[in-house]
């Protein structure tokens, strides 16, 4: 076997292999980065907010309000629809810096739509979860703590994302600075047999205790209905119309 001449093409491209140990494994991507300090996030828009979601045996009830605030001071929009399908039975909300939570549903849709391209078929609603932990981990979303909510083989899942990752499923869940005021009717107001109707109820008077003392939260309610159907959003300014 002779020897490849120096300067050749053929010599060129055992050199080239040669710095990679396998040239045949597909190249992995890398998560963006920026340089954005906590410091920074005083200065962005944020979505205040109060977020519900509520499981059933019929589906997934996810509830937000519509204010957007810059700053934690000043609000800078009154009808944000701060909940997302990104799966086809499936929703995220919008929680924290409004940047880092529309990136962080884009990445999320992106994922599931590749891997229905890939698998053909669904990405289970758990699979969904662990992923948007791993992401919220490693990536650049800083903070938010959304809810994410869908509806598979398995039944109806809801799951609080936590800045750090962690991910954690339960029969309902509330997230945001109205939190605990959402909680004080929703702790009250649950029932483990209730229908997705009556937590569609329960889920907007919960947001309304919330805009009624929390100044990050207001403007009306977006409901999202999820069943193994698919995901249907709307938006209320006006709570009498759902209440």
């Amino acid at each position: 076997m002779h020897t490849p001449t120096d300067d050749s093409d053929f010599s060129r491209t055992v050199d080239q292999l040669a710095d990679d140990p396998n040239p045949y494994e597909p190249e992995i991507g890398s998560m963006p980065q920026n340089d954005l300090t906590r410091a920074d996030l005083d200065n962005v828009n944020k979505t205040g907010t109060t977020t519900i979601g509520i499981a059933t045996a019929d589906g997934v009830v996810i509830a937000t309000d519509m204010r957007a605030s810059l700053g934690g001071r000043f609000v800078s929009n009154k009808n944000v629809q701060k909940v997302e399908q990104i799966h086809p039975t499936g929703a995220l909300t919008l929680v924290g810096s409004v940047g880092g939570a529309q990136s962080f549903i884009s990445s999320l849709r992106a994922e599931v739509n590749l891997y229905e391209a890939r698998r053909g078929e669904n990405m289970r609603i758990d699979a969904l979860a662990t992923l948007a932990g791993n992401f919220a981990r490693g990536g650049p979303f800083f903070a938010i703590h959304p809810i994410l909510g869908g509806v598979d083989e398995e039944g109806s899942h809801v799951y609080s994302i936590d800045p750090a990752g962690g991910v954690m499923e339960d029969d309902y869940t509330v997230t945001g600075s109205g939190m605990q005021l959402a909680y004080g009717h929703l702790e009250q107001a649950y029932e483990p047999d209730m229908s997705t109707e009556e937590a569609k109820t329960v889920a907007a008077r919960s947001i309304k205790s919330a805009v009624e003392r929390d100044t990050g939260s207001g403007n009306g309610v977006f409901l999202c209905e999820i069943t193994d159907e698919g995901v249907d959003i709307h938006g209320h300014h006006d709570f009498d119309e759902v209440l």
